[in-house]
């Protein structure tokens, strides 16, 4: 049977976009694009950022605890005792995937007075 980290690994870097490389507290960093989606340490703990919303709804749910050193952050820590715990983390990880590859909005650029982008030399202000 495979342990934790190797089912976590395969599962979410079989996502399109998502990267794992070494994370500076040790363990496995998954990141979508240049966004950290969270790590793992080793077989034992998976910690991920979540917005404070899902934070506490998961926290609420007992799929996770708060941070295990900073626990008032939106960070949430998974302790796992064995392969049959990775799929709650498997899950945590495609709600961060969910996240992060919708497609973000684009600022709006500034439009000229009439709700619209300028397009003549009046309304740009360069006429004579």
């Amino acid at each position: 049977m495979k342990r934790p980290g190797e089912l976590i690994r395969e599962a979410v870097t079989s996502w399109p976009g998502v990267t794992a490389l070494p994370h500076r507290f040790g363990g496995i960093e998954y990141r979508f694009g240049k966004k950290e989606m969270g790590h793992v340490h080793g077989d034992r703990l998976a910690d991920l950022p979540l917005p404070r919303a899902i934070h506490d709804e998961v926290i609420a749910a007992g799929r996770a605890k708060p941070h295990h050193v900073l626990p008032d952050t939106g960070w949430v820590s998974v302790w796992m005792s064995g392969a049959e715990d990775a799929a709650g983390v498997i899950e945590l990880f495609r709600i961060q995937y969910e996240r992060y590859s919708k497609p973000q909005p684009h600022p709006r650029r500034p439009s000229g007075p009439s709700g619209h982008l300028p397009t003549s030399g009046e309304e740009l202000g360069t006429s004579a």
